[in-house]
């Protein structure tokens, strides 16, 4: 009996055995992937491969650039000769429109280029002062122009409308008004421009900051007065002396000038408007200098 237990012992113990190692799950085997990087650290560098990692630091250290930034001199310079060109170029008696437009838009890069040089010492607290009166003119200069650019383009769109329609006294009564409101702007900035009128006294910079400024009245007047002189149409007499026509040709070639005219009043006006925006920072940078 008792043998007999054992054997049926043996026999379930065999079976359970044998259904485990049927069941049991293979393990998953590593990707080797997993042990590239013990790998590659295990293994050492050529002395080919370190030398030319240890030059790396030395190569980056020879293509830095060697070039060293402008001194205040060399910027003082470039400043000086860009208002040089600007005055020459609007004082020519072959300046346009355009000319005063372009001047505009690189008296900005003047002021931009003052601004890097603007550190005053405090013995020019007085300079930069009266500096400061003289910017106040000429902002409210510039608002005064950016208004007088707005009724001439309107003044010169109703214009174009009167010649369309042929309204000849329509059209008369606008020629009218655009030649008050040039006469009118051009007297007003004489007022201010003997108001800003200085002696430029003061440190190199508060004497480029001065010059700018007068420069910028300088492209303002000549504006106006270039403004001025776009219109000049024949009275109503003149014209019934042309034939028909001519007449039509004439109007025809008006129409584009008048369409040009209204064009570059609007890049005027946004020219203007940058510079008033460049003399309110130039205005900041100032009263800051008397802060510190």
């Amino acid at each position: 009996m008792r043998m007999i237990l054992a054997v049926c012992r043996f026999i379930c113990a065999a079976a359970s055995t044998s259904l485990a190692i049927k069941t049991r799950k293979p393990k998953p085997r590593r990707h080797h992937c997993g042990s590239l990087p013990l790998i590659l650290s295990s293994v050492p560098f050529p002395a080919t491969v370190a030398s030319q990692l240890s030059s790396v630091p030395t190569m980056a250290y020879h293509l830095r650039s060697t070039s060293l930034p402008s001194s205040p001199r060399s910027n003082e310079t470039s400043v000086e000769q860009q208002m040089e060109g600007l005055k020459a170029a609007i004082s020519s008696p072959s300046a346009a429109i355009e000319t005063m437009i372009d001047a505009l838009s690189k008296l900005g890069s003047v002021y931009d280029h003052i601004d890097v040089l603007t550190c005053l010492p405090s013995s020019q607290r007085k300079a930069v002062e009266e500096e400061l009166e003289r910017s106040l003119a000429l902002l409210d200069l510039c608002n005064t122009v950016q208004e007088v650019l707005v009724e001439l383009k309107t003044t010169v769109q109703g214009m174009q409308l009167a010649l369309k329609r042929g309204e000849d006294a329509a059209l008369q009564t606008k020629v009218q008004c655009y030649a008050r409101a040039a006469k009118k702007a051009q007297k007003l900035f004489n007022k201010v421009n003997k108001k800003t009128a200085s002696d430029m006294e003061g440190c190199r910079v508060i004497k480029l900051i001065a010059e700018a400024r007068e420069v910028a009245m300088s492209i303002l007047g000549s504006t106006l007065h270039l403004l001025s002189k776009q219109i000049a149409m024949p009275s109503s007499s003149k014209w019934s002396l042309v034939s028909k026509s001519f007449q039509k040709k004439r109007v025809v070639c008006e129409a584009e000038q008048l369409q040009g005219l209204e064009l570059g009043i609007v890049d005027l006006e946004s020219g203007v408007g940058t510079l008033f925006r460049t003399l309110i920072q130039k205005r900041v940078s100032l009263l800051n200098t008397l802060s510190l």
